[in-house]
């Protein structure tokens, strides 16, 4: 068997401190990561805990399919057992747990959907619109971690045993079998780890690392059955469900952080076996072990803030080890103000992009609004890059779903022109054309949903978070149709790019007359490259924009939020009534790109706000770079607000601001008012790159200078040397970009024939 195991690197009598681990294995960790960027490239996706396995390590999976993939409860349960048979220990005597992976079971398969399950009926709309349809995709929703504390492994296998015998009807019986299967082997492979760790003690000289090696070995030996009991094993919990979880699908998120963390805590203190000093460190190795999204503070079911002093040793661990990670804190009415303050501060001290912020209030709100409570409200957690979910309850396909608005509404515009002889073009007759070809690409996508939700079991089951959700085990079924909650997200791309578009094609057209739908349409055709393409080019692009302060652009982006919510919405009645299997499946809509903004604009062609062919679309929420001058965040955190959906989901701001805003304690309130502000105003989520401009040119001219540098790529913190050369442009880009209005454009008419 490969292994990644550092014994005996240290001499015999060296002494660690906690500050000399934590400084060792972060060095580590950047050699890793450039490894990473060596052997794969670009990755522009979150680091997640991955190191390079080991030279000698290959699995070969076992297809049951003609196409040479493996599909169904059979196919993943054989494949992951048998690699969870072969997987190797890494083991680094500096760490207090092991748990590290290598690779994630969704990437070596090949053919990520069933061919025996057809969906052609649906492809077209697909292809047409560049919907990301999420059909087949790992689920992104947040497992109950209390439910593992409580139970541990043997606790779960029991539990299937249990209930096996309740369902004991063969429409269960191959998913009882399987998961049974699963925790057997977990359980087999934690005991295997455990002795590979005792071996390892053994041959440890250091008697500081051994000793640290012996603790490990008996913490991992009890865990392999029993239930955690103090801070220690709990974290090692933790890291090993994010092992299992990411081996198989990437897995979920973290959840809730100090609150699942703080009964440990206090036990261990109350027993006089724990320091603070030592719990920072447990917690700086978790997020060195993976950069699951984890929440700070807020509300509890009554609203009562849950910031403890635990609270605040996790923003100290994060400062501590000071990597890319991802920490949420909940801001709400009843918010505890001196860790708001340590929060702003601690974001404008690293540098790295956490903590990011979520208006609770207007999620807990928004959620309600589809007819739950405000205790079950108040449960919901930013679980990834934008999107929420109640952890153990909710299946979500968060993230994964997400209709190309741009490319909507490049459809209806060469529709519209197509038909101009029939019908005159006008910003309304475009507007109609975008309506109706909006409304069938939401319906598509609905039923892509509906789809997926019905074959998914047969293509991959969630065998492992299936284990901690509420639902699965007790019915007998995959948590894609026993989940308490069916909220389904479908997340609109590019509102800049049409919202943009709209307004320029009312301003420079109707209004003030400049030029005709018969010249533009030319220049779109031509990506603006002929005599006056560039003039013209201009000329829209600096029309009224999105986020530019109660614009023409703002108006028509709230106007396209609320037909796409609408349409979102009204699917949901639509479902209902085809699926009774499904009656209380909820579509919640959001405004969100992730990564795809590069793909997305690849698939569409010049659009009339002056964006060139295949040039990004809009990231996010977010206006076009370049917006105004003074890229001023009061309107653009407006105009976001103004766009929220208000169902549960996000709309997230994004914004780049200078380090030396929050340099000084009076900096730091400054920040805090407006981060409130801006949360008060509506917003949903808002994620904050505290990046100096030069050293993002340095870095971007060569990463390896700066190979600690991390940036907020959307919701997700990366290393930017690990982004690839063109998204780390998309960043560069949003960061330092700036155009601004220009109104004394000169008419373009006479030069350009119209």
């Amino acid at each position: 068997m490969g292994r990644i195991q550092f014994i005996n690197e240290y001499p015999a009598d060296e002494v660690f401190t906690l500050d000399k681990r934590i400084r060792l294995l972060k060095e580590r960790k950047l050699a890793q990561t450039q490894e990473k960027i060596e052997m794969e490239g670009g990755l522009d996706e979150d680091d997640y805990g991955r190191v390079v396995p080991p030279d000698d390590f290959h699995f070969d999976f076992i297809p049951n399919n003609e196409n040479g993939s493996y599909y169904g409860y059979e196919g993943w349960r054989t494949n992951y057992c048998k690699l969870l048979d072969e997987h190797p220990l890494y083991c680094d005597p500096l760490d207090a747990f092991v748990g590290r992976g290598f690779f994630f079971m969704t990437r070596q398969k090949g053919a990520i959907w069933n061919p025996d399950m057809p969906y052609d009926d649906l492809k077209d709309a697909f292809d047409e619109y560049n919907i990301v349809c999420g059909i087949g995709s790992d689920g992104h929703f947040t497992p109950d971690l209390q439910m593992g504390f409580d139970l541990g492994w043997g606790g779960i296998l029991e539990k299937l045993k249990k209930y096996q015998q309740i369902n004991n009807g063969p429409e269960h019986a191959l998913f009882y079998e399987s998961e049974i299967m699963v925790v057997e082997h977990i359980i087999a492979f934690l005991h295997r780890m455990a002795g590979e760790i005792a071996r390892l003690a053994e041959e440890e000289q250091n008697p500081y690392l051994k000793k640290n090696l012996q603790e490990m070995a008996a913490c991992n030996e009890k865990l392999a059955e029993g239930r955690p009991e103090t801070l220690r094993e709990c974290i090692q919990w933790m890291c090993w469900f994010s092992f299992f979880s990411r081996l198989y699908n990437r897995g979920p998120s973290g959840g809730q952080l100090d609150e699942m963390l703080r009964p440990f805590y206090e036990h261990d203190i109350a027993a006089g076996i724990l320091d603070d000093e030592t719990a920072k460190f447990y917690i700086a190795c978790l997020f060195l072990n993976d950069t699951r999204y984890y929440q700070l503070a807020g509300p509890d079911e009554n609203g009562k803030d849950m910031a403890s002093h635990i609270s605040y040793l996790i923003l100290e661990a994060a400062d501590w080890i000071n990597i890319a990670c991802n920490l949420t804190v909940r801001v709400h009415d009843n918010m505890n103000e001196d860790f708001f303050h340590r929060s702003v501060y601690y974001l404008f001290k690293d540098k790295n992009a956490w903590p990011r912020f979520s208006g609770d209030n207007s999620l807990v709100d928004g959620f309600m609004r589809l007819g739950y409570d405000q205790k079950l409200a108040r449960r919901r957690l930013a679980g990834g890059c934008h999107w929420m979910s109640i952890p153990g309850m909710e299946y979500t396909l968060n993230d994964l779903v997400k209709i190309n608005a741009a490319k909507v509404f490049e459809v209806a515009y060469f529709e519209m022109m197509k038909e101009a002889d029939q019908t005159p073009p006008s910003t309304e007759v475009l507007w109609n054309k975008f309506e109706k070809h909006l409304r069938r690409a939401v319906d598509t996508t609905a039923h892509g949903i509906l789809f997926h939700l019905r074959h998914q079991d047969k293509n991959e089951p969630e065998l492992i978070c299936n284990l901690l959700s509420h639902g699965p085990v007790e019915k007998g079924a995959d948590v894609t149709r026993s989940a308490a909650y069916f909220n389904m997200c479908i997340d609109g791309a590019g509102i800049a790019t049409v919202a943009d578009s709209f307004a320029a094609c009312e301003q420079r057209i109707e209004k003030e007359d400049r030029i005709t739908w018969e010249a533009l349409t030319r220049q779109l055709e031509l990506d603006w490259n002929d005599i006056d393409g560039e003039y013209i080019r201009q000329m829209m692009l600096h029309s009224a924009r999105y986020c530019g302060g109660n614009t023409l652009a703002d108006a028509w982006a709230v106007r396209v939020n609320k037909l796409f919510s609408d349409l979102v919405r009204g699917e949901v009645e639509i479902i209902r009534a085809e699926a009774p299997d499904y009656p209380a499946i909820q579509f919640i809509p959001g405004w969100f790109s992730w990564s795809n903004t590069l793909e997305f604009g690849s698939h569409v062609r010049a659009t009339p706000n002056g964006r060139h062919n295949g040039e990004a679309i809009n990231h996010g929420a977010n206006p076009t770079f370049g917006y105004r001058k003074d890229g001023a965040v009061t309107a653009m955190a407006n105009s976001i607000a103004a766009i929220q959906p208000f169902y549960g989901n996000c709309a997230p701001v994004q914004l780049e601001l200078d380090p030396q805003l929050a340099n000084t304690p009076e900096g730091v309130d400054k920040m805090v008012s407006m981060i409130r502000t801006i949360l008060e105003t509506g917003n949903t989520l808002l994620n904050i790159n505290i990046i100096d401009k030069h050293k993002v040119l340095e870095a971007h001219k060569d990463p390896s200078k700066f190979p600690d540098l991390v940036v907020r790529v959307t919701g997700f913190t990366a290393y930017f040397s690990m982004l690839s050369p063109e998204f780390r442009q998309l960043v560069v880009d949003r960061i330092l970009a700036v155009n601004g209005d220009d109104p004394s454009l000169p008419d373009v008419r006479p030069s350009s024939g119209c």
